[in-house]
């Protein structure tokens, strides 16, 4: 049954009542429309009861661990420190390429609020402090499915002195991304291709509201990085990968742009990313006019350091997910004094 009794009382109804009866849930793009008692919405871990719509996760903690902020990955944000990193069970997508599959597709029968162990926000927040960590991560699936959760943990990290940081497929309302705005420090979200059918076909959404939530973060000045995780065959093509880049530029050049390599997963049995796709991605970025264009999930490969884009200094030094060397002083070029785009300090 759903944690009624653990209900966030901080976030305003996330479904409106439509005339003929039925409760639409606002969390999330699909815009879930929900008739009979016991239903569910496409991510399902959201149920109605009655005249209302409730999370059967709430406080269901499935994941909870110490991550480099590199991991996520976020590299204009506090490099080199530790966030604890949380997930619920659930997501919005049906990704056929998901890594995290095991919580994140909830399948028939499931009851998701028996899984994991209950923590309180407050608890959460105890446990990244006593791990030192410099931020909270809400990760692993889609955080938008436990939003009441999440917007708890956020309000009592952000009194306790912690940042925020999302890491999102993207597929949110507008409501969620205006509120959640001012409480987030950063988010990564998944930019998976820039085709419809790609998103209709292989996660089970759009392309469109995902754009549009990278274009709403910028804008309220939370510190957006995007990531692309390249499959050969399906979103590796020049065009395609020009097509993503000529979008970021269009935002701001000094949005982060991570190009990933993608590992055979779940459903799909793709080839793994060759090295010289992802370092063809990378060129394409910096071609296209980003400043900041990284290599991900192939250590050793071109692209994990931060250079100066005015004069070329390499200023943070990476091997994975660990900084080997930071040479900014609070966010500037040793050498040529330029501020770079991120959250440094």
């Amino acid at each position: 049954m759903a944690n009624t009794d653990q209900r966030s009382a901080n976030f305003p109804a996330t479904f409106i009542r439509e005339k003929g009866g039925s409760l639409v849930c606002t969390l999330c793009a699909h815009a879930c429309r929900l008739q009979g008692e016991g239903e569910r919405g496409r991510c399902g871990v959201r149920v109605r009861q009655g005249e209302r719509l409730e999370s059967l996760v709430y406080g269901r903690v499935v994941a909870g661990n110490v991550d480099p902020i590199e991991k996520k990955p976020l590299f204009h944000f506090l490099p080199g420190s530790l966030s604890y990193s949380i997930a619920t069970p659930g997501c919005n997508f049906t990704c056929r390429h998901c890594q995290n599959a095991a919580i994140s597709q909830i399948g028939p029968g499931t009851d998701p609020s028996l899984a994991g162990v209950y923590r309180s926000p407050a608890e959460v927040v105890a446990a990244a402090r006593a791990a030192g960590c410099r931020s909270i991560s809400y990760t692993y699936v889609e955080p938008t499915v436990f939003f009441e959760f999440a917007y708890d943990c956020a309000l009592a990290a952000t009194a306790a002195g912690l940042r925020n940081v999302f890491v999102s497929n993207g597929f949110m309302s507008r409501l969620v991304i205006d509120r959640l705005a001012p409480l987030l420090a950063a988010i990564n979200i998944d930019l998976k291709s820039f085709q419809d059918r790609f998103y209709r076909q292989l996660c089970g959404g759009r392309l469109a509201p995902v754009l549009a939530a990278i274009r709403r973060f910028h804008e309220l000045g939370v510190w957006v990085e995007v990531t692309t995780l390249i499959i050969p065959g399906y979103n590796d093509s020049e065009e395609e990968l020009t097509a993503i880049a000529d979008f970021l530029v269009e935002i701001d050049r000094g949005l982060v742009w991570h190009v990933s390599g993608y590992y055979p997963a779940h459903q799909l049995n793709a080839p793994p990313t060759g090295r010289a796709i992802l370092a063809r991605a990378r060129e394409i970025g910096l071609e296209r006019g980003l400043l900041f264009v990284y290599t991900g999930n192939r250590p050793g490969l071109i692209g994990e350091d931060t250079i100066c884009p005015e004069c070329r200094r390499l200023v943070v030094r990476r091997q994975g997910f660990q900084v080997l060397a930071n040479h900014l002083r609070q966010g500037h070029c040793p050498d040529c004094g330029a501020r770079l785009a991120g959250i440094w300090e």
